[in-house]
């Protein structure tokens, strides 16, 4: 059975991944922060019979994703799949008006985050011959918007770190694939807005955003391509979406 390892699992996007690859019994290991969510999700995803586990670390801190990576049981060692999803926003200011603990946070997680855990899962890939990663990026990586700087440009990391990971571990094999969401409404605009569930309601007020299953169902699409296929770049929107600016809001 093919093992698939899914980082920032306990809600939105992740939550999703993780409960489509269980519905076609994938074995999966399961990462968040929060332990108490990381165990419910492990019973749902073993109710529907895929083995499970759990390791809960914080991305951003590169000894816990060490220890926690080196240490894998044996007969989780052979990682198949790493969808690279933690990740998030914080704030929403001005470049001007911007708070340096929201920049840390974001380019902690979203971009040395997801160095720290790709680096532990390549050396199995590469003894392998074989294997995928997935970055879940965003349309802010490919364009920047209104007070999105530093997490566009997290984002735009990510693009670029996706290309050069393509050409790093072509020698070996290995599928390197990135998934851009536009406007999907998960905990996303909650977490960005600091708990302000009014302001992160409007943010989807007069449109039909994404949800967290549209990006699992394409997600695993991506990676159950037939071997010789590599999906590079996928990029996808809510119908209402253009771009970074231009969305259609219907007027009530």
């Amino acid at each position: 059975m093919s093992v698939i390892f899914i980082t920032g699992a306990t809600a939105g996007f992740g939550k999703a991944i993780s409960q489509k690859f269980s519905e076609a019994k994938w074995d999966i290991i399961i990462n968040g922060r929060r332990k108490e969510r990381l165990a419910q999700l492990e019973e749902e995803l073993k109710a529907n019979g895929s083995k499970v586990l759990s390791l809960p670390f914080d991305v951003r801190n590169e000894q816990e994703v060490n220890n926690a990576i080196q240490q894998l049981p044996q007969e989780w060692k052979k990682i198949d799949v790493l969808i690279n999803n933690a990740g998030l926003a914080a704030g929403s200011n001005l470049i001007q008006d911007g708070n340096s603990a929201d920049w840390n946070t974001m380019i902690d997680t979203n971009v040395k985050g997801l160095l720290y855990v790709t680096q532990n899962v390549i050396p199995g890939m590469i003894a392998a011959k074989k294997g995928h990663i997935i970055n879940m990026s965003s349309i802010a990586g490919k364009e920047a918007y209104m007070k999105g700087n530093v997490y566009c440009a997290t984002k735009h990391a990510v693009d670029a770190l996706t290309k050069s990971m393509r050409v790093d571990l072509l020698e070996h094999g290995i599928k390197v694939s990135s998934v851009d969401p536009g406007a999907a409404e998960t905990e996303f605009s909650l977490v960005r807005l600091k708990g302000d569930v009014e302001k992160a309601k409007a943010v989807y007020k007069g449109f039909q955003p994404l949800v967290a299953e549209d990006i699992a169902e394409i997600v695993y699409f991506v990676a159950t391509r037939p071997a010789h296929v590599c999906i590079n770049d996928l990029i996808v929107t809510p119908t209402a979406q253009a771009n970074t600016s231009h969305l259609l809001r219907k007027t009530e």
